[in-house]
């Protein structure tokens, strides 16, 4: 078999902006984001950060990191733009470097910090099985630590750049993972903006048809929140609201992992967690289509976006 190429960074050069192709992305670009950098370019005189190309072969270059920086300079009616050359890149060395420069530097909506940090755990386990598969003390060693979201450097940028406790990225993951490619559309549509709570509260949602009968109600402006939407839900029904099994039963154990000692969690993990991850990695299979789905463009949102330190990616 032959030896995998590691990418190469080919040049550093001015690129001719109509030469430059833009597929598949995460997100689109906000509007908000490119007038920023235009902001900045009118006042210092210049782009601060080159953009990201891989050239694939036959010489077509090919968008990885800097759609707003991309968007400002063809608004600006530039010709050319600094862009830096990768070549023998693969797609997902491609898509973490978009998701690691829109983490370092992009202003990100709570939707959109979820949809990428669950993109970026999807792409590692990828690259490295043994993150899914371990269990036991391998499981509680690898499978929650800094390195399986990639580097220390990447969760402490994370954390500190949100305010966020380890914990907190955690369920930010857990909630970018549970929506679908329609759920991310249509939330990118919501008049209001979700929060990371309505999207840790969706995650906790097992029911499909409930799930989608509250995306729609924030997708449309019915509901104001999760919890809004499914009181509406319930009392358009007439039922007598009714907690979610899988909450209830998520709180049973979180009380009983509460008061254990020690000694019982690393056994319970021992000889419990494989069978999380045999059912989860059979419903990833059931998802493949979905998961291709993912990369397709969706509309672009209207909804606010955090402040960050840098300009938008």
């Amino acid at each position: 078999m032959a030896e995998k190429k590691a990418p190469r960074l080919m040049q550093i050069d001015r690129v001719a902006v109509a030469e430059i192709e833009i597929s598949n992305r995460l997100r689109p670009v906000s509007e908000a984001g490119v007038e920023s950098i235009m902001a900045s370019i009118e006042e210092t005189g210049v782009m601060k950060d080159a953009v990201h190309l891989r050239q694939k072969k036959g010489g077509k270059l090919v968008l990885i990191a800097g759609g707003h920086r991309l968007e400002a300079a063809k608004r600006l009616g530039w010709s050319e733009i600094e862009a830096k050359v990768w070549a023998d890149v693969t797609d997902d060395w491609a898509r973490l470097m978009e998701i690691d420069d829109n983490i370092a530097g992009a202003e990100l909506s709570p939707l959109d910090t979820a949809v990428f940090l669950a993109a970026r755990k999807r792409i590692y386990e990828k690259l490295h099985p043994e993150t899914r598969h371990a269990v036991g003390s391998a499981l509680a060693a690898k499978r929650w630590d800094a390195a399986e979201l990639g580097s220390v450097a990447f969760a402490t940028a994370t954390a500190e750049k949100f305010g966020m406790t380890d914990r907190q990225v955690r369920k930010i993951v857990a909630a970018g993972g549970c929506l679908d490619p329609r759920d991310i559309m249509m939330l990118r549509q919501a008049p209001k903006a979700v929060t990371l709570k309505d999207l840790t509260e969706i995650a906790k949602i097992s029911e499909t048809v409930e799930r989608y009968d509250v995306v729609a109600a924030l997708s449309e402006g019915r509901a104001k929140s999760v919890a809004d939407a499914r009181r509406q839900r319930n009392a358009a029904s007439g039922d007598t609201p009714v907690e979610d099994p899988v909450e209830t039963a998520f709180k049973g154990l979180d009380k009983a992992w509460a008061r254990a000692p020690m000694a019982a969690k690393k056994r319970f993990l021992f000889e419990r967690a494989s069978e999380v991850w045999e059912a989860q990695n059979k419903g990833a299979a059931l998802n493949k289509h979905a998961e291709a789905d993912r990369d397709t463009p969706a509309p672009e949102s209207a909804a606010p976006a955090f402040t960050s330190r840098r300009g938008a990616a």
